[in-house]
């Protein structure tokens, strides 16, 4: 960088030697000369110390103000040279307006404004004086933001920490106001100090540097630059060590760049960041299962055994099934429990006492009341040991970070971290099937169904949100739904259960989510699975069109021919009093309500022709009419279906439809 700026500036010192060497021998307008002189020599002077301070000048500034200057200079330079016209009539015919003077003096002044500017603004917050904070160069004439963030990102390589903090606050309001001001700041460098600034400053500076990062990743390009710059890596080691404070804007800068850019879910993926958000996501909001837990091999004491082998083998008398008891246990006969408890607990003796037998040796040691004293004392540290470790010690297993100190931060940031976590998951997670599978192989699912239950309605929100997007992958994976949403497992029935809950009270924005996310499920549920169907088809009943749209598209997955049960989950739905909802739906909805509506009515026309509901509410009159509605027919997909359902139907209920007309 040093040796580079040195080149840029090599140029315009020769020149201004020149223009100086030039002046002194001017024949002509030799006062303008000589005060063009003292401009240029109070110039070369700052272009010589910009050059002794080369490896702290701000490389994007000092291009552009080199390259202005050294245009100026080469100017000035052709104007003193006609000044040394020698000979009378060169004199006479070398014209050169008083105006043009005066112009190259004002030049100077902005290049000699714009290096010492450059200079101020390039200096350690020792050597800075605030005199340029009250205005911007002349060069900020033409484009006064460019240098007021040029002015912000060279305080973030060169200012205090509280500097540089309020600096990254500043380009905080730059990116939001502007997406044009966000490229500009990654145009000119701003990236790596504020990546640096999240690794290394004070927390309310890394909140900042953070929320810019996550600010200025507005679009494809912008976010790959960062990705190039390595914030995939810092953000890891936030969200593994840093203060829960900033981890909480770490996790929603990571949203906010997989959302605008998925091709970096991966990246992300691979620094072990889905990992970290799932630890976040845990951390008391479900409790360690015993199978999570890290044992010590060594029995440390016989009390410990006996007290360790009491609890594994007791039975669970009035303990509730914990949702992540996926394997259930056979109890053994009480024979050889005992059998098997005292012949752990005589090992371990026996291990002990040849243990302090051999240090008593060593230590020249002999009669029982030094072994007895020593097995004490190895029992009593033991059991201080046992005592102060944790024994629920929430996402321990899946955070990889250290937990230190997190239990005492408030409830706020807490719910805070935990929403912004689910946040950045449901962004990782929109249409990825190997970030899908991750996140359900660990406890995500049930973090997911406790938070929507028992979260702040940010959390319940972006809870929800999560699981539409993965439910939404699992739909198209057949490998990830039947791993992730098996019918028997806990989390995935504990998932269920909130998601009937919500839709059955029907009055959150949690709703649609919910719904989606039920549709996305159609194909997990069983035959005698039939709760869903009826909050579902309540949905369809005077609702606002965006609420009956997504139940008559989740129900539509139901009854579709791509499921197995389409018939069973066919009759529910018309057991449940769809028919009617529907027909009201087709004939008065809005177009994007009937374009909904319709085609489940005619899978259900389908699947059950002969049912005496559709006959009762005349459904074949419905498709009739909706044949005729060029706007219900111009779906490609769509026409082929009402006219198959339409000839079904006209097959098994023409008599009956005919009676009720």
């Amino acid at each position: 960088m040093a040796d580079l700026v040195k080149q840029i500036l090599a140029k315009p010192i020769q020149l201004a030697d020149q223009v100086i060497k030039a002046a002194d021998e001017a024949s002509s307008f030799k006062q303008e000369c000589w005060e063009l002189k003292s401009k240029t020599e109070k110039l070369v002077a700052l272009l010589r110390q910009a050059a002794r301070a080369s490896s702290d000048l701000y490389e994007r500034p000092t291009r552009r103000i080199i390259d202005d200057t050294e245009q100026v200079l080469d100017k000035a330079l052709a104007l003193v040279l006609k000044c040394r016209a020698n000979g009378f009539m060169k004199r006479v015919f070398t014209i050169i307006p008083t105006a043009q003077f005066r112009k190259m003096f004002s030049q100077l002044e902005n290049s000699i404004g714009d290096v010492s500017w450059l200079l101020r603004v390039s200096a350690s917050a020792d050597d800075r004086d605030d005199e340029y904070l009250g205005g911007l160069p002349p060069i900020a004439a033409n484009e006064p933001i460019l240098c007021l963030i040029w002015e912000q990102i060279a305080i973030l390589y060169t200012g205090s920490l509280e500097d540089k903090s309020d600096a990254a606050a500043s380009l905080v309001s730059l990116a939001k106001d502007n997406d044009r001001y966000g490229k500009l700041i990654i145009e000119e460098g701003g990236v790596p100090p504020l990546l640096k600034l999240v690794k290394e400053g004070k927390i309310e500076g890394q909140e900042n540097a953070a929320r810019a990062i996550g600010l200025l990743g507005h679009d494809p390009e912008s976010v790959e630059h960062m990705i190039l710059a390595g914030v995939c890596s810092v953000f890891a080691k936030i969200l593994k060590e840093g203060p829960m404070k900033v981890q909480a804007v770490v996790a929603w800068a990571v949203s906010e760049l997989a959302g605008k850019y998925p091709t970096c879910q991966d990246l992300f993926a691979q620094h072990n960041i889905i990992r970290l958000l799932v630890g976040h996501l845990a951390f008391e909001t479900v409790q360690e299962h015993s199978k999570y837990a890290i044992t010590s091999q060594k029995a440390t004491s016989i009390h410990a055994v006996v007290v360790a082998s009491n609890n594994s083998t007791a039975p669970n008398h009035g303990r509730k099934p914990s949702f992540d008891d996926d394997h259930s246990q056979i109890a053994h006969p009480m024979g050889e429990q005992v059998a098997n408890q005292l012949h752990n607990v005589v090992t371990n003796t026996m291990a002990m006492n040849a243990a302090n037998k051999l240090a008593s040796q060593r230590q020249g040691l002999n009669g029982n009341g030094a072994i007895q004293t020593n097995i004490s004392k190895s029992n009593n540290n033991n059991n201080v040991k046992q005592n102060n470790q944790p024994h629920h010690h929430p996402s321990h297993s899946l955070s990889g970070g250290s937990l230190k100190g997190r239990e005492l931060e408030d409830p706020a940031t807490k719910a805070h971290m935990k929403a912004m976590a689910a946040r950045a998951l449901w962004h990782l997670a929109k249409g990825n099937s190997p970030i899908c599978r991750s996140i359900t192989e660990s406890r995500a699912l049930l973090c997911f169904a406790v938070l929507l239950e028992k979260g702040s309605e940010e959390v319940q929100y972006n809870s929800a949100m999560a699981l539409m997007e993965i439910t939404a992958v699992a739909e198209k994976d057949t490998d990830l739904r039947r791993s992730a949403f098996k019918p028997n497992s806990h989390a995935c029935k504990a998932v269920i259960d909130q998601l009937l809950r919500i839709i059955e009270k029907a009055d959150s924005n949690l709703l649609i989510p919910c719904v989606k996310a039920t549709g996305n499920l159609a194909k997990t549920f069983r035959a005698t699975e039939t709760r869903m169907i009826d909050p579902l088809v309540k949905l369809l009943d005077e609702r606002e069109a965006e609420v009956s749209r997504e139940a008559s598209l989740a129900l539509t997955k139901f009854a579709c021919t791509d499921n197995y049960l389409h018939l069973d989950h066919s009759k529910a739905i018309l057991s449940a009093g769809g028919a009617k909802h529907l027909i009201q739906l087709v004939y008065f909805g809005e177009q994007i309500v009937q374009l909904s509506a319709l085609p489940l009515l005619c899978y259900i026309a389908l699947h059950v022709p002969d049912n005496e509901e559709l006959a009762q509410a005349e459904v074949l009159t419905v498709l009739e009419w909706a044949i005729k509605q060029n706007h219900l027919t111009q779906d490609p997909t769509l026409n082929p279906l009402l006219e198959e359902a339409k000839c079904r139907l006209e097959l098994y209920q023409s008599r009956g439809s005919r009676g009720f007309h």
